[in-house]
């Protein structure tokens, strides 16, 4: 998993990187503009901030919020940090994440009302157990589903966790959560068009006209 943001408005010429969830202990090892976050336990690294990410990546400076890097750019970070005492440890990751699913079937959570377990597939031969409180929630429908590391556009990011002691992993969209214009403000997940193919990427700009 990789996940870069870049804010200069907000964090100057800092460049993000999360690789893995945060852990109980964390450390921090920084030198050389860069900042190490790593598992205190077994030293797995969580994730990176580059402090002056223009001097490694001078195109960085046109990116505002999410960045999808390339492999290249991985490669040029993994130099840096190789040469200045850090793990090349940045793995380059251009899977989607956000991604079509199918509603295989729905039932009731056993501790909330309000909550229901699906199975959902997704393409891969292993559906997913996913948790979702949308009031439209049913069988036999196509949505988008937000896996394991997906940053939506308000900037969460999606882990795998529990929701009221019933594992979920990955999170069914609503239309508002994907800031799709013109979605309802409202919620309730998104049912897509049956043109929209299972375990496909999600069409961000195909969707920009859902709303229509």
């Amino acid at each position: 998993m990789l996940i870069a943001s870049y804010n200069p408005k907000s964090t100057g010429d800092t460049m993000v990187l999360i690789m893995e969830p945060d852990a109980a202990e964390q450390s921090v090892a920084i030198h050389d503009d860069v900042a190490r976050i790593f598992a205190s336990d077994n030293d797995q690294t969580l994730g990176y901030n580059f402090l002056n990410a223009s001097k490694i990546l001078p195109e960085i400076v046109k990116e505002n919020g999410r960045v999808n890097l390339t492999e290249d750019q991985v490669a040029k970070l993994n130099r840096y940090l190789s040469t200045h005492g850090f793990p090349a440890d940045i793995k380059y990751d251009n899977a989607p994440k956000f991604v079509v699913g199918y509603v295989k079937s729905v039932e009731d959570h056993p501790k909330a009302n309000h909550l229901q377990i699906t199975k959902t597939d997704i393409g891969t031969g292993k559906d997913l157990q996913i948790v979702s409180g949308s009031p439209n929630m049913r069988e036999d429908i196509k949505v988008v589903v937000a896996l394991s590391g997906a940053m939506m556009p308000d900037g969460q990011i999606i882990w795998p966790g529990e929701l009221r002691g019933v594992e979920s992993d990955g999170m069914i969209c609503s239309g508002r959560e994907l800031e799709l214009p013109n979605a309802p403000q409202v919620p309730g997940a998104l049912i897509l068009p049956d043109d929209y193919q299972v375990g496909t990427a999600f069409d961000f700009k195909k969707a920009q006209h859902l709303f229509d």
